[in-house]
């Protein structure tokens, strides 16, 4: 038997959808059945776009129809079926918009299957009410076009994500949800265990060890569209509680393998869903850590956004500018950021800019420009030519350019700044190009960093990561210093993937955690199945998890990750459609040997 290759769509309803009849159904007599999308009584015709998951037709009742008073009552979202004859439409009323615009339904019979109460928000429309009432009716704001067609989108990328993990010899393989609690940088979310009174569950912060495990079994690739929960804040790009990611790992590989193996799977899904937008090229760019911070301000850049901040603290060491001179001398830095062209720009620009310096705690946005045989700005008098000319040269600037500099005596400070002015600059001229999608690696990120509120030292990506040079160098060199084979995949400013190789000798992953501050005891009582597995022969071996739910927020060109997830929370990690979290009765809670301390009351 052939396999299926077009959708079964006829059923004891239907004869076909409300997408697929055109011209070539003239004649036809026909069954649909769909949603009342929007219903045009015009005396003695009642025109009803039906509409179901495929696409709207068009159907027609005249007055001799059995059913059109009944058609008269219809009211919005109503489930019909409807029996009548494919006609072809006059050249005037001929719509291009419709993939059925050449034909209507001259309808003979209907049938309410049926009735929809009276709306909350309208679906045949864009709508500008709150996401509170949007998420409380999530059933209905998913019939909307937009989001509808959202969750195809969705459902279509992770096919082809599939498909291309198939193709390249990858095994699915699923991963339990009930699991152990392990310190992997969030929250856990707990579950507490019946069978085992005053014991819990954690939900998966991701498939971390069980992947490592399987591959000390010896499946020597795996990936699966896998879900992690973490109890954490919402962000636009980042929904609480839960999210799905294309889990993968392979054994006997080197970094560059894994890069290897994942580029043609992004690239390829990310051209086929791109409407056309230009697409990274493998292999992608790779960008060291430092260096990211440096000329981008961050270690998820945008490089759509042509600007480069550069290092020009020595310029301003004993530079007549006593308060940049001060920050360098105090351990500071400055940065500068030249944009191209901007002299030609409007004193307001500059003020504006200042102002918006301002408002985020900076204390301003000084600046200098560079004219074809002068230099202007409030900082151009404090420098003289020599230093005027190794500035530009440090910052890549021309003649007709601006320089703006950002300085503080924190560096950390000063990059988070450096990288916010960067991006509004780039904002605020229209210099982002919003035509592609920009795919990278960042690399060499630092294996451990320190805490800001106690100076401890603590891992700065994930605690199961190779160092760069192995045991010896978690033995001979300062905490700081250290990298790792870390790595993460950026587009167009969003994190899509972490990953790493990983620290599979069970000697150096002990080091590792001590550095961090974990005993070998507490090692044992956390990770006691990986270190077991380790003992017995582990492979080198590593992986990375790109976020299913942010590259769909990007192919669909959305801002907000809610909007290309079928039931997401809201910001307070509420589903207020089925009203979680929830209360729970005292029963349940004696199953479970839980027992609930009641909270101060407030006075």
């Amino acid at each position: 038997m052939a396999p299926q290759t077009t959708p079964l769509t006829k059923t004891s309803y239907r004869t076909h959808t409300c997408s697929e009849l055109t011209e070539v159904h003239q004649g036809e007599s026909v069954t649909l059945v769909g949603w009342v999308h929007r219903k045009r009584d015009h005396g003695q015709l009642i025109f009803v776009d039906l509409r179901d998951h495929f696409g709207i037709t068009q159907c027609v009742f005249v007055p001799e129809s059995a059913d059109f008073a009944v058609a008269e009552t219809l009211g919005s979202e109503d489930i019909i079926q409807i029996e009548g004859d494919v006609v072809l439409r006059s050249q005037e009323t001929f719509n291009p918009h419709l993939a059925t615009g050449a034909i209507e339904i001259s309808v003979k019979k209907m049938k309410i299957l049926a009735k929809a109460a009276p709306l909350p928000f309208p679906i045949n429309q864009e709508t500008d009410c709150s996401e509170e009432l949007r998420l409380t009716y999530r059933f209905l704001d998913l019939r909307r076009e937009a989001i509808h067609k959202n969750i195809l989108l969705r459902s279509q990328i992770i096919a082809s994500l599939r498909r291309r993990m198939i193709a390249q010899g990858f095994l699915e393989i699923q991963t339990p949800i009930l699991t152990a609690s392990s310190p992997e940088g969030a929250r856990d979310f707990l579950v507490p265990s019946r069978l085992n009174p005053g014991k819990f569950y954690a939900l998966p912060q991701a498939p971390q060890q069980f992947k490592q495990l399987l591959m000390v079994a010896g499946f020597d690739k795996y990936f699966q569209i896998a879900p992690c929960f973490r109890d954490e804040d919402a962000r636009a790009d980042r929904s609480p509680g839960e999210f799905y990611q294309l889990d993968l790992e392979m054994s006997f590989v080197s970094q560059d393998d894994i890069f290897a193996a994942c580029e043609p799977v992004l690239q390829g899904v990310f051209e086929e869903f791109s409407g056309g937008k230009t697409v990274s090229v493998a292999p992608f760019r790779r960008i060291p850590f430092q260096e990211a911070m440096l000329k981008y301000g961050s270690d998820k850049p945008d490089l759509r956004n042509p600007l480069i901040i550069s290092d020009v603290s020595d310029v301003f060491r004993k530079s007549a500018f006593s308060a940049f001179a001060q920050v360098v001398q105090k351990g500071g830095v400055v940065r500068a950021i030249t944009v191209p062209g901007a002299s030609a720009q409007p004193r307001s620009f500059f003020d504006k800019m200042g102002a918006w310096a301002q408002e985020i705690g900076m204390p301003g946005l000084g600046y200098i420009v560079r004219e074809a045989d002068a230099s202007k700005g409030p900082l151009a008098k404090f420098l003289d030519e020599a230093a005027l000319q190794d500035l530009y040269q440090q910052a890549g600037t021309q003649g007709r350019d601006a320089v703006f500099f950002i300085a503080d005596a924190s560096p950390i400070k000063t990059t988070k700044n450096a990288g916010l002015t960067r991006t509004k600059l780039a904002l605020t001229l229209d210099l982002i190009k919003a035509d592609r999608f920009e795919l990278c690696w960042i690399t060499d990120f630092p294996m451990y960093e320190k805490d800001e509120q106690t100076g401890a030292i603590q891992f700065s990506h994930n605690p199961f990561s190779m160092p760069q040079g192995g045991l010896a160098a978690l033995l001979t060199q300062p905490p700081l210093d250290i990298k790792a084979y870390q790595y993460d995949i950026v587009c167009n400013g969003i994190e899509l993937s972490s990953g790493a190789l990983r620290n599979h000798e069970p000697e150096t992953l002990y080091t590792a955690f001590e550095i961090a501050g974990y005993s070998r005891s507490m090692v044992d009582e956390k990770f006691s199945g990986m270190l077991n597995a380790f003992k017995f022969g582990a492979p080198p071996h590593g992986g990375c998890a790109p976020g299913i739910d942010r590259m769909v927020m990007l192919l669909a060109n959305e801002p907000n990750i809610r909007e290309v997830i079928a039931f997401p929370f809201n910001q307070q990690a509420q589903d207020l459609m089925m009203k979680a979290p929830s209360e729970v009765t005292e029963q349940q809670l004696r199953e479970l040997h839980i027992q609930l301390r009641k909270s101060a009351s407030k006075t």
